[in-house]
């Protein structure tokens, strides 16, 4: 009798284990691949999955809160050991590695630095200045993750901060909780603008303990009726890149450009300039601190009936949701 009630133990433990890990469906261990690699994987555990993150060659190179992900990674030609990790909500991981070797088509190369600025705005633009001093943002943490549903954070913004500040009125954001990997998003919203096609995002950020920071981003979106353009950008801290939101694949993309943790009480400066057609999306390129670096990439738009202008900024959380606050001040927006 004992070993019977042994081997039902040891029969439940393992279909109990079985329900845990993570599933890489692409690229498959020892496959040789062009560039981009694509990556397909899944995570399970009897406790929900609250983030999914790739490393190569010990180097995070993407990072969703989700169960599962699907994107593609530029990658160098030659062999790269690669680790699909994932965390469920008791900070349980689960790791599957696997190497890949990449040849065929090399990667798209690194956007050269470039001095001078991106192109002037024409006289007839509009500009909407000093918006986080402007009532009525708006905000969520859920609907910061992925597929709108991610951990929640705990989150605050307040307005009309003399200090630190440019002109006597930033805003303050600030994060924390006890979920890993949890967001918090505020943006706001400027009235429909349908016939705008190029739109110049410019913003002063101030930051006490980047080192702690996930990523910070920075978005504009647009609808017209017809099509959402979400020109969606991120300084991925710990993968340490630029990244650019895929739009309807819905996934950050890698520019390749470098985005490293940025220094502590100092103001740094960032200018996006975007541009769209009747059903895409272009990254033209963008100024941080001085360096211009032309990006280039034109993704396809999202259907939508709605219409709409508006600027975002989210705050994401690591790991072990360490506390942070990061100021903006001099929030401007201008389009054509």
């Amino acid at each position: 009798m004992k070993n019977v009630i042994r081997l039902l133990f040891t029969t439940l433990i393992l279909a109990t284990a079985s329900f845990a890990g993570v599933t890489v469906s692409s690229p498959t261990a020892g496959s040789t691949s062009g560039s981009p690699v694509h990556f397909v994987a899944s995570a399970t555990s009897t406790h929900p999955i609250t983030a999914m993150r790739i490393y190569v060659d010990n180097i995070s190179q993407y990072l969703i809160s989700a169960s599962n992900l699907d994107t593609s990674l530029a990658l160098a030609s030659g062999k790269h050991n690669v680790v699909v990790q994932a965390w469920d909500s008791t900070g349980a991981v689960f790791k599957t590695p696997l190497t890949v070797t990449v040849g065929g088509s090399a990667p798209t190369p690194t956007p050269t630095p470039v001095s001078g600025g991106l192109p002037a705005p024409p006289t007839n633009a509009v500009t909407k200045s000093s918006i986080q001093q402007i009532a009525g943002w708006e905000s969520c943490t859920v609907c910061a993750g992925a597929n709108a549903a991610g951990p929640v954070a705990v989150f605050s913004m307040v307005e009309n901060q003399a200090s630190p500040s440019l002109d006597g009125k930033s805003a303050k954001f600030s994060i924390s909780g006890t979920h890993p990997y949890s967001d918090a998003l505020w943006w706001k919203q400027l009235g429909g603008v349908d016939t705008a096609t190029n739109l110049k995002y410019d913003v002063y950020f101030y930051i006490t303990n980047p080192g702690v920071a996930q990523a910070l981003e920075f978005d504009n979106n647009q609808s017209n009726g017809a099509h959402k353009f979400i020109f969606g950008t991120q300084c991925n801290i710990k993968g340490g890149h630029w990244d650019v939101w895929g739009n309807a694949s819905g996934n950050w993309i890698s520019t390749g450009i470098a985005c490293g943790v940025p220094a502590a009480f100092t103001w740094h400066h960032l200018t996006w300039e975007f541009k769209r057609t009747s059903t895409s999306v272009v990254y033209v390129g963008f100024t941080y601190d001085g360096v211009t670096h032309f990006v280039n990439r034109t993704y396809p738009a999202r259907a939508s009936s709605v219409h709409e202008l508006n600027v975002a900024f989210q705050m994401d959380g690591d790991s072990s949701m360490h506390a942070y606050s990061a100021w903006l001040d001099q929030v401007s927006l201008t389009y054509w």
